[in-house]
C-alpha cells in the first residue's frame, strides 16, 4: 500500500480534536450551569430491603393469608407485616432439624 493511500482522509480531522477524543477529555463533563443537587435525605436505618427466594406455593399461601386479613378489616396487612408477625411466634427450640 502506498503512503498516500495510508494517510488519505487524515487531513479532514483537526489534530487537537482527535487528541481530545482519544485522551478522554471529549467525554468528560464540562462546566455545568445547573444548580448543585440537594443532598439526598438520609436513608432509614431501622430496616433493610432484602431479596429472598420463596416457593410459589408458599407465596400463594402468604398472599391468601394477607387477603383474609384484609377481608377482616386489617387494611395495612401485607406480606412483610405478616412475616414479621410470624417471626415473633417462632420457638427456635421447636424448629425441626433439616428445615
Amino acid at each position: 500500500m502506498r503512503e498516500d493511500e495510508q494517510t488519505r482522509g487524515f487531513d479532514l480531522y483537526d489534530r487537537e480534536e482527535v487528541e481530545g477524543v482519544l485522551s478522554g477529555a471529549f467525554y468528560s463533563p464540562g462546566p455545568s450551569s445547573a444548580a448543585p443537587k440537594a443532598q439526598p435525605e438520609s436513608k432509614p436505618t431501622h430496616y433493610k430491603v432484602i431479596c429472598i427466594s420463596v416457593y410459589n406455593d408458599d407465596l400463594k399461601k402468604l398472599d391468601d393469608m394477607v387477603d383474609r386479613l384484609k377481608a377482616r378489616g386489617l387494611t395495612k396487612a401485607n406480606r412483610s407485616a405478616l412475616i414479621r408477625h410470624a417471626l415473633g411466634l417462632v420457638d427456635v427450640a421447636k424448629v425441626p432439624r433439616g428445615i
